[in-house]
């Protein structure tokens, strides 16, 4: 718009052996302990999506996300939005020029439709540079008092398929999440759902998504998250359908594509 493994050595007495290789085996890996210590969005609750800009949440919403720039709304549940597979518009003097994706003529690649500059996730090395970068803002949301973040634009790759793959932003959200989970926060898929049955491999807890309704992609998710799914939509035929198909168990909001304050002349909010 960032493996717990119990290690055993020597001969021990069979029962000894056989608990402790039980334990190993039940032993959870410290990201998913760090996923289950994070709290996760309350179920089939009001939600607002606030990316565009906070204001006052209206009555009944109880899960709000907003970008990582303003505060937390207090007493609710907030996400936090992170722009963290490209550059916000006009910000790619923030960047390392090498982390800024490059076409075979050496121009950097634009998200045309946002005007936003692609991150080179492409090797494993540029990954962490820019997930170190990433992970700076997730401590900031995590300062700031939100319980989850939201990564966006997990999907570039779908867009510049000829230059990025699905595995290099796979490894790179597995990054982001494991940072969250240290933070004590959960993280977010956001779109993206051919890569939802993923997400043991990418440590995302909960789905954010735009149009699942309009596009018939909301059993794609529950199918890997179950109701732990975020539903945004922008038109009034997409709210149809997915109030009609999931109003009963997801959390579904109608909001205007520039997602404006409330305040805005082109402020649209609607739920089931």
């Amino acid at each position: 718009m960032s493996l717990n493994r119990v290690l055993r050595r020597g001969i021990a007495a069979s029962a000894a052996l056989t608990a402790t290789a039980a334990a190993c085996l039940l032993a959870p890996s410290s990201a998913s302990a760090g996923a289950a210590a994070a709290e996760l969005p309350p179920l089939h609750a009001g939600f607002d999506y606030q990316i565009g800009g906070a204001y006052t949440p209206p009555a009944g919403v109880e899960i709000v996300s907003r970008d990582r720039a303003a505060a937390p709304a207090p007493g609710l549940y907030n996400i936090c939005y992170l722009n963290a597979f490209q550059a916000q518009p006009g910000a790619e003097g923030d960047w390392d020029p090498d982390l800024l994706l490059r076409d075979a003529d050496g121009d950097v690649v634009y998200d045309g439709e946002w005007g936003e500059a692609v991150l080179d996730i492409r090797t494993a090395d540029k990954r962490e540079r820019i997930a170190a970068k990433v992970g700076g803002w997730i401590d900031g949301c995590a300062d700031q008092g939100f319980q989850a973040v939201e990564p966006d634009n997990y999907d570039t790759f779908t867009r510049f398929p000829d230059l990025l793959t699905a595995d290099q932003a796979m490894s790179y959200v597995a990054l982001l999440s494991a940072h969250a989970h240290e933070q004590g926060l959960a993280a977010a898929q956001k779109n993206t759902p051919q890569l939802a049955g993923e997400r043991e491999r990418t440590g995302l807890d909960f789905a954010v998504a735009e149009e699942c309704g309009a596009y018939d992609e909301c059993g794609d998710y529950t199918s890997a998250f179950g109701d732990d799914v975020l539903v945004i939509e922008y038109t009034d035929s997409g709210l149809r359908k997915a109030c009609s198909g999931w109003g009963e168990r997801l959390s579904i909001v109608r909001r205007d594509v520039d997602v404006s304050p409330a305040d805005s002349s082109g402020y649209v909010r609607r739920t089931c």
